[in-house]
């Protein structure tokens, strides 16, 4: 016992008859196995850290909670925040967001979506933004097309501008990754490539309308923007890309073989997206 710089020393009979409790009854708590309740929480707190380990520091308690769960463990959500409290896990956080410039253009082009970013199945419903990745070469632009049904990226492709051909580009990947249905919508912004008459061609040739939120409203494009939020929060504002070939390839890695296939989205029960596809074709085999 340390009271300021000086130390006094107890014995254990002595603390004993000062607390008013036999010796015996002291050593016989001491040695007394964990309850199986303390138990418990100790397995939690090992499959909670695994979870999170597994998502590089990425999830919240309720996205760890959800892998327990697909585990075939329960636990209530106060309960998995508490013991990643106690633990000190603590998720990466998002930084301040900065606002990039976009040229609009004027249109015609109607909002086919209304912010209702859900469909009944793969390839009805696509959205798609640019975003920009920053390198010690410059910027890497990315273009992404995402299935509003499965939250999957099915397309997507990046180089040091962000022109029409870049989203041409990304959504031939879609329609070649995925079947697209006839009439299927492409939601966007309202920025000039995305509104020019060469991307519309390229639109008409897979059979897609185009679709677009209003000027300067970014929730009218929602969840493009919450992709780029999880990437840049999950990877790129945590590493540093010397080359654009670097960051082209730590991006692929992040949507291949994490954002798609194994991290958990919210808006599907908590699955990955690759997983919430198979079971949209599992079903239609099977109808």
């Amino acid at each position: 016992m340390r009271l300021g710089n000086a130390e006094y020393a107890y014995s254990v009979e002595f603390m004993c008859r000062q607390l008013g409790i036999s010796t015996s009854g002291y050593y016989d708590w001491r040695n007394r196995p964990d309850s199986a309740t303390a138990q418990r929480r100790e397995e939690l707190r090992l499959l909670i850290t695994k979870a999170f380990e597994m998502s590089d520091g990425t999830y919240g308690y309720r996205r760890v909670r959800a892998q327990l769960l697909r585990w075939g463990v329960a636990a209530s959500p106060e309960l998995v925040r508490r013991l990643m409290r106690e633990s000190g896990l603590v998720p990466c956080q998002p930084r301040p967001k900065r606002w990039a410039l976009t040229r609009t253009a004027p249109g015609p082009v109607p909002n086919l979506v209304g912010r209702d970013f859900t469909a009944d199945a793969p390839g009805e419903k696509l959205v798609g933004d640019i975003t920009y990745i920053p390198t010690g070469e410059g910027w890497l632009y990315l273009a992404t097309v995402i299935d509003c049904c499965t939250k999957e990226i099915i397309g997507y492709a990046m180089d040091n501008h962000y022109q029409t051909p870049l989203i041409s580009r990304a959504i031939r990947n879609a329609a070649r990754n995925r079947k697209l249905a006839k009439g299927a919508i492409f939601h966007s912004d309202r920025g000039s490539n995305y509104m020019s008459a060469e991307y519309g061609k390229v639109l008409g040739r897979l059979g897609l309308r185009r679709s677009a939120g209003r000027t300067g409203i970014c929730f009218d494009n929602a969840m493009a923007e919450s992709f780029f939020g999880a990437l840049k929060n999950e990877r790129v504002s945590r590493v540093t890309y010397h080359t654009r070939a670097e960051a082209r390839q730590d991006i692929i890695r992040y949507i291949e073989f994490w954002y798609n296939r194994k991290r958990l989205h919210s808006a599907i029960g908590y699955r990955p997206p690759r997983e919430a596809r198979a079971e949209h074709e599992r079903l239609r085999l099977a109808a």
